[in-house]
């Protein structure tokens, strides 16, 4: 897709007008997240076929991660709506690149280009950022304030800590730092100012607490895979070791052991101890496979 056809695409299914910004939260929210066997049929079907209609369900599932990624830069004092916009062309960018055949979630793949095109946004229009014109300086805007140690000038020991973190030179963090303090702003916002300068440097950074949908995203595929894995497991083995299973680790109650367990089957405890150790090992290999 050209950045014209994704912008086309944009305005037909993920648009963002400000009146309806809440409503169309909700709307996203409201779409079911793809199970990882769905998206890898529909990633196929795009990238085999250029199938758009797959595109955009892989696109229109996956917009609630989108919120959640903006919803981290609304310190910048800019327009929600406008982040999201953004983060969707970066959405779309990443489905466009997609390879399913790579064994990662789209969401792993695609928060990064969602971050990108909001950081270029941000970039674009907010003036304190146009301190930032390389590489390795938007690296340290959008990261030097919330690794400070406090709020004054840092020692050489701080300077040399933030550089090996970011993977920066000293002498680039000691310049960005000279920028940051040389903008006609203050680090904090003014109390009683409701105005543009409100914004410090201290609110230009996303919301860490908000978290990684891309994690998110993979945990709960991760734990489903488990659960299928597990209970699949458990029906394939008989009555006698799923007895002994749950006898020994799934019991609400104490469990029993060994020798009680060869008692009721009459046979040796070893032999107990054999049974459950080939069952756990069943399991594990089951669920990590």
């Amino acid at each position: 897709m050209t950045r014209d056809l994704v912008i086309k695409k944009q305005a037909q299914f993920a648009a963002v007008p400000v009146t309806d910004l809440s409503s169309y939260i909700a709307e996203v929210h409201a779409l079911p997240v793809l199970d990882a066997g769905e998206e890898y049929a529909l990633a196929l079907r795009y990238r085999g076929n250029n199938d758009l209609e797959a595109a955009h369900k892989l696109v229109t599932h996956n917009l609630r991660f989108v919120v959640q990624v903006a919803q981290g830069y609304t310190g910048y004092g800019l327009p929600l709506g406008d982040l999201i916009q953004e983060g969707n062309i970066g959405l779309m960018k990443a489905v466009k690149k997609f390879d399913p055949e790579v064994g990662v979630r789209l969401i792993s793949f695609a928060v990064h280009w969602i971050r990108a095109e909001i950081h270029e946004f941000v970039l674009r229009n907010w003036r304190i950022v146009k301190v930032a014109t390389t590489k390795a300086q938007r690296k340290l805007f959008f990261n030097l304030r919330s690794m400070k140690k406090r709020l004054g000038w840092m020692n050489q020991a701080q300077v040399n800590e933030v550089a090996q973190q970011l993977g920066v030179k000293p002498e680039e963090v000691t310049e960005m730092e000279q920028r940051l303090s040389g903008q006609d702003i203050s680090f904090d916002p003014v109390p009683d100012d409701d105005g543009e300068d409100a914004y410090a440097p201290s609110m230009y950074l996303a919301d860490e607490t908000a978290g990684d949908p891309a994690a998110a995203a993979e945990s709960d595929d991760w734990r489903m895979h488990c659960r299928r894995q597990f209970s699949r497991a458990l029906s394939q083995l008989d009555e006698r070791s799923l007895d002994i299973l749950k006898a020994r680790w799934l019991s609400g109650e104490k469990k029993m052991t060994l020798h009680e367990l060869a008692g009721k089957y009459n046979i040796s405890a070893e032999r107990v101890r054999q049974i459950e150790s080939r069952v756990i090992e069943t399991l594990r290999s089951n669920i990590t496979r």
